[in-house]
């Protein structure tokens, strides 16, 4: 299996269930992995998955303010999936930055796997 690997991406958004991160929103970094089987050795594009296309799907999806990263992390899953016909599994990690919690030091995060059935 050949994995497609598009890490650190930084995006600033306007996601949260508190209107402060509504209003003044935050950086999210995002991380990648996109799995599939070649079936021959890749010598052009059209044999892979090309990942300036994936970005451009995660990029266009990051831009919309959502409540809950769960919610962001799925449907990019769900899209590429969809949108990518050789891609067989899909993992994204999302890190919000600078969470809005009291005294509270580091970053926060969800993670989510998915397989093609």
């Amino acid at each position: 299996m050949l994995s497609i690997n598009l890490n650190n991406l930084s995006f600033f958004g306007y996601h949260g269930l508190y209107e402060e991160e509504r209003i003044n929103g935050n950086t999210f970094i995002l991380n990648a992995t996109v799995k599939f089987t070649p079936k021959e050795t890749i010598t052009t594009i059209a044999q892979t998955i090309d990942y300036s296309s994936v970005y451009e799907l995660i990029k266009q999806r990051m831009s919309i303010p959502t409540l809950l990263l769960e919610t962001i992390v799925m449907e990019i899953a769900e899209a590429v999936l969809k949108d990518f016909s050789m891609a067989e599994e899909i993992h994204i990690t999302l890190t919000k930055e600078n969470p809005p919690i009291a005294d509270f030091r580091g970053s926060v995060g969800v993670s989510y796997s998915l397989k093609r059935n």
